[in-house]
C-alpha cells in the first residue's frame, strides 16, 4: 500500500517568562520577534512581571500593554504608586490593578485561548502555587506582589506573593502544562558580580552625622512636609539607597540564586537572557530600550529555538484518502 505525502507534527511551544519588574519589558521584544519568526506559543507561564506580558498576549492586548509601556515617564509612573503607611505593603497597588482591569476586563483564564499560568507564593506556607484558572487580573496581581512593596493578594482563601520567592523563571510548571519545548527567557542573568566574594573589604566609613531637625511646620505645609518626607525615605537620596531600594536589591540577590539553582536542576531547551543588567528594578520609563534589548536577545537565539523544533517535530506518512489525525 502506498503511503502519502509526509506530515510534520509541530510540537507544543511553551514559554516561560521570568520576573525582574521593569526588565520584563524585554518579553514583549522576545515575544514580538517569536511570533515574526512563525513560532507560536502554546503554552506561557510567567513569573511577575513575566504574568502581566504573557497574560496580555494570551488576553489579545499585547497592543495594549507595549503602548502603555512606551509612554511611560518618571512623573506618570510615580502617579501609579499609591503610597501608605498601613495595610501589609508600602504601595496598596490598587492604581495598578485599574490599570490592568481596564486592560483585561473581566477576562477569565480558562477563556484564553492557550494555556496560561501566573506563579505566586503563598504567604503562609511558602508553597508555589500555580493559578490557572479564575479573573486574570487577580492572577497577575498575585504573580507580582512583591513582599513589603505590595499588598498580599487574596485568592481562594490564600493569601498570595510574588511567585519569584519560589520559581522566579518557571521552565518547571510550563513542561507541566504540556510544553515539548520550553523557552526560558531570563531578565537576570545579565547582573554581574552576585556571584563574586570580597574576602577584604575596604575601609567602613565613618557613619554620617544625623540631619538637622525640622521645624515643625502647621496646616498645610506639615502636611506636604510629611508626604515629602515619606517618599524621600522610599525612594532615597543620591548618597544614601531608599527603603525601596534596598528591600528590591535584596530581592534581586535572592532571586539571582533562586535562579541558577531552578535552571540547574531544570534547564530549558532554549534560554533567552537579554542584556538588561543595568536596567533598574523601577526603570518602566525606559520601556523602549527594553524592549529593544529583548527583540535582540530573541533574535540570537531563533536559530536554536528552529533547530529544536526540528528535531522533535516527527513526520508521519498518511495514506491517500484518508483524515488528517486532529491535533489535541
Amino acid at each position: 500500500m502506498e503511503l502519502g505525502a509526509a506530515q510534520t507534527k509541530k510540537p507544543k511551544i511553551g514559554l516561560a517568562l521570568g520576573g525582574g519588574a521593569a526588565r520584563g519589558f524585554a518579553h514583549i521584544g522576545i515575544l514580538r520577534t517569536l511570533l515574526a519568526h512563525g513560532i507560536v506559543p502554546d503554552v506561557i507561564v510567567g513569573t511577575s512581571i513575566g504574568a502581566v506580558v504573557g497574560g496580555s498576549y494570551a488576553a489579545g492586548h499585547l497592543d495594549t500593554l507595549e503602548t502603555w509601556a512606551r509612554g511611560l515617564q518618571p512623573r506618570n509612573i510615580f502617579s501609579y504608586l499609591d503610597i501608605r503607611l498601613n495595610g501589609s505593603g508600602i504601595i496598596g497597588g490598587s492604581k495598578l490593578a485599574a490599570q490592568l482591569e481596564a486592560s483585561f476586563g473581566g477576562i477569565y483564564i480558562d477563556e484564553l485561548p492557550l494555556k496560561f499560568a501566573a506563579v505566586s507564593t503563598e504567604v503562609n506556607t511558602g508553597h508555589e502555587i500555580w493559578i490557572t484558572n479564575g479573573k486574570l487580573v487577580e492572577a497577575v496581581r498575585a504573580s507580582y506582589a512583591l513582599p513589603g512593596i505590595f499588598e498580599p493578594v487574596l485568592v481562594d482563601d490564600r493569601w498570595l506573593v510574588d511567585g519569584a520567592l519560589v520559581n522566579p523563571v518557571p521552565v518547571s510548571a510550563a513542561r507541566a502544562l504540556g510544553a515539548e519545548i520550553v523557552i526560558a527567557c531570563n531578565v537576570s542573568t545579565d547582573v554581574f558580580g552576585h556571584g563574586t566574594l570580597i574576602s577584604s573589604p575596604r575601609r567602613i566609613a565613618e557613619p554620617e552625622q544625623p540631619p538637622e531637625p525640622v521645624v515643625e511646620k502647621r496646616g498645610f505645609g506639615k502636611f506636604f512636609s510629611a508626604e515629602k518626607a515619606v517618599k524621600r525615605e522610599f525612594f532615597g537620596s543620591a548618597g544614601r539607597p531608599g527603603i525601596s531600594t534596598v528591600m528590591v536589591e535584596a530581592f534581586n540577590i535572592m532571586q539571582d540564586r533562586i535562579t541558577r539553582s531552578r535552571l540547574a536542576g531544570d534547564p530549558p531547551d532554549v534560554l533567552i537572557s537579554p542584556r538588561v543588567g543595568k536596567i533598574g528594578w523601577f526603570d518602566f520609563h525606559r520601556a523602549e530600550e527594553v524592549i529593544a534589548h529583548g527583540t535582540r536577545a530573541a533574535e540570537r537565539n531563533i536559530e536554536s529555538i528552529q533547530e529544536a523544533i526540528n528535531l522533535l517535530s516527527p513526520t508521519t506518512n498518511q495514506t491517500p484518502g484518508t483524515a488528517q489525525p486532529t491535533q489535541p
